[in-house]
């Protein structure tokens, strides 16, 4: 079958077979921030945004895009560094491997809500599993984050 969408930004045809799930696809188009972890939708390595809500790609066939906007991680380098910066700085990245999704998330959660609260920002994270923290020094690099990005808007 054919696709055609939009893939961070780029308009994007290809054929595929039907059983084809995006989080494969997606690493043959060179996105390597989308991971493989789990295999079972519940650690949040695989995400990427779809139409702008966040969504696993190891439980959404890549048929299911047609005609859509995919966005990873390699799409949104700016806002990642720039987040990052936050997370490097509250010591919260260690090994780094669950990052890219729980950026995508983060970013996600940005786009949707202004002021997040901290019940929100947690139930943001809640499909991110993190096997070195206990999201301690996520949080905080979020609530960091977002006084930093408020102070800068008020500019």
């Amino acid at each position: 079958m054919t696709i055609k969408f939009w893939l961070n930004g780029k308009l994007t045809e290809d054929t595929i077979a039907a059983d084809t799930l995006l989080l494969d696809y997606l690493r043959t188009k060179r996105c390597y921030s989308v991971k493989r972890g789990c295999e079972t939708a519940n650690c949040g390595l695989c995400t990427v945004l779809l139409e702008e809500k966040p969504v696993l790609s190891c439980s959404t066939l890549a048929a299911r895009v047609n005609g859509k906007h995919v966005t990873t991680l390699e799409g949104l380098q700016a806002e990642a560094e720039e987040f990052g910066a936050f997370l490097a700085d509250q010591g919260a990245e260690q090994c780094g491997f669950c990052n890219p999704g729980f950026i995508m998330n983060v970013l996600a959660m940005m786009r949707e809500r202004k002021d997040p609260t901290e019940e929100e920002i947690r139930e943001y994270l809640a499909g991110n599993l993190c096997r070195c923290s206990g999201f301690v020094g996520q949080e905080r690099a979020i609530q960091a984050y977002l006084t930093w990005k408020r102070e800068g808007e008020s500019v």
